[in-house]
């Protein structure tokens, strides 16, 4: 069980300073449903204030004016004090998030910690100013193209993945110059204020760095709206994406959006079929299911398919739910008491809609928020479950009777954020993967989000990308400046407009 007994309470981290509010909200922790923490209720006028700050900061020059090898030491100091207070940090976000603490070690805190530092590499290695091509005509003249930071930028993350999907802005924002302000989800905010308090102690100059915490359609929807906000990254669903988008709008803001996804993970007949089986547990369940790119659609060839079902539903009943902070646990609770029943209701639904459950796990008695394992055959693709995002551990079981069907099974949905492909032929997967139309396809794997590449959706999953090489271009502008370096007055461009002077 875990050691972290006492309930923290957290201000905000504006301009520099921590910042209290006059209402505060409680963080429950979804394995007990007790309270381990609070956090201020942040409004609008907290907003604005965070944002004047990160707009002061800015015009000063704190941070754009130092050098991409300046910024990087300082987010790599971040880095360090992080990987000294990790053990913490894991305890804490397993508490506040109901992930297990394989997990988080692994993933949700692990590679928060070197997506940081693969930001800092980047500030290092992008490159901020090039020479452009000599010019001959109409002017001799010479280009320079420069890429500049935004100014103020805007981050909003979901609760599932807070600290690292935070750092997916944070990283990117600070390598390039800007300056950021950060709204958490309101249920998972403690290990992002945590990484504040890790940058203030690196050195950080205040208003670089701004956390709010607060309703999402409050403060949310302010940064959304603010004049001042150039930029805004927002992960969620897809709903409020639409609205992110709309609001961002009004003054052009540059937005990078990932959205909701319905991932179809289609099995050729050729697949390995221990490693399918278990490979698609994995997909759905990890994290109990609550992640956007999770692989909720399988679809299996129908020659496989009671096989397969069979195999798959032996497997699931190993999976172990309970404590999170013990390392025997496979799973973990649902988030809230909501989204259990909304998980609930979807299972109910599909039974209606002539699904059959063929297999349910047994979740635990007492306290907590638990859904187990659930797999859903004679599923088919115009069923509620198999077109709407269910965020939790439930898998659609899909039939096809030819490749082609699973592809064209596969890409009919509005999501397009993920997808996977499983065979021994790697270039026969490489066909099916080429033609499914979705922003990361994994082949033989699932869940392997590297920082030197792209993600991102297609379709109603989102705009932009994040991650890789190009990051910082979501966090950069590109200026072009023309240099004229002709010496002969008879070829002046002006002479096309200006009459010669007397």
């Amino acid at each position: 069980m875990s050691t972290i007994t006492d309930v923290r309470h957290y201000p905000m981290y504006i301009d520099g300073q921590w910042v209290d509010a006059d209402e505060r909200a409680d963080v429950i922790d979804p394995a007990t449903a007790e309270v381990i923490g609070t956090v201020p209720m942040g409004g609008v006028a907290d907003t604005d204030r965070a944002v004047a700050a990160a707009l002061a900061a800015h015009r000063r020059g704190d941070w754009r004016s130092r050098t991409p090898e300046e910024r990087a030491e300082v987010m790599e100091r971040i880095v360090e004090i992080l990987n000294e207070r990790m053990d913490d940090l894991v305890e804490l976000h397993v508490r506040e998030n109901g992930v297990t603490i394989r997990q988080a070690m692994a993933f949700h805190v692990g590679y928060a910690i070197s997506h940081l530092q693969y930001f800092a590499d980047l500030a290092r290695s992008y490159e901020f100013e090039r020479s452009g091509k000599l010019l001959s005509y109409p002017t001799a003249a010479a280009g320079l193209i420069r890429r500049e930071p935004i100014g103020v930028v805007a981050g909003i993350v979901p609760w599932n993945f807070p600290l690292l999907l935070a750092i997916w802005k944070i990283g990117p924002a600070l390598a390039a110059g800007n300056c950021i302000v950060i709204k958490p989800d309101l249920q998972t905010p403690l290990t992002l204020l945590e990484f504040a308090r890790a940058a203030e102690e690196a050195g950080l100059p205040a208003g670089v760095l701004n956390v709010v915490t607060g309703d999402g359609p409050e403060v949310g929807g302010r940064l959304a709206d603010h004049p001042d906000v150039r930029k805004i990254a927002f992960t969620g669903s897809t709903a409020v994406g639409r609205e992110i988008q709309a609001r961002a709008s009004v003054n052009v803001k540059r937005t990078t959006l990932e959205l909701g996804g319905k991932g179809p993970n289609v099995i050729l007949e050729d697949a390995d079929l221990d490693t399918a089986v278990d490979a698609a547990l994995f997909a759905c369940c990890l994290y109990q299911g609550q992640a956007c790119e999770s692989g909720t659609r399988l679809i299996l060839p129908s020659c496989l398919h009671d096989e397969f079902v069979e195999r798959m539903v032996r497997r699931a009943a190993d999976i172990r739910l309970g404590d999170p902070a013990d390392f025997d646990t496979d799973m973990g609770p649902i988030i809230n008491a909501k989204q259990k029943q909304r998980i609930l209701d979807y299972i109910a639904l599909a039974e209606t809609e002539g699904a059959t459950v063929a297999y349910r796990g047994t979740a635990p008695d007492g306290p907590g928020f638990w859904v187990a394992p659930t797999i859903l055959t004679d599923v088919t693709n115009d069923m509620t479950v198999a077109r709407e995002e269910i965020f939790g551990p439930v898998l659609c079981v899909l039939k096809a009777d030819t490749v082609a069907e699973a592809i064209a099974i596969a890409n009919d949905t509005e999501y397009g954020l993920s997808a996977g492909v499983w065979s021994e032929d790697v270039d026969a997967a490489l066909d099916v993967a080429r033609q499914l139309e979705s922003g990361t396809v994994w082949v033989n794997d699932w869940h392997m989000v590297n920082a030197e590449y792209p993600f991102g959706g297609y379709k109603q999953s989102g705009l932009g990308r994040e991650l890789g090489p190009h990051a910082l271009d979501e966090y950069t502008e590109e200026k072009f400046i023309h240099i004229d370096l002709s010496r002969d007055k008879s070829r002046r461009v002006y002479d096309i407009v200006l009459p010669e002077s007397s």
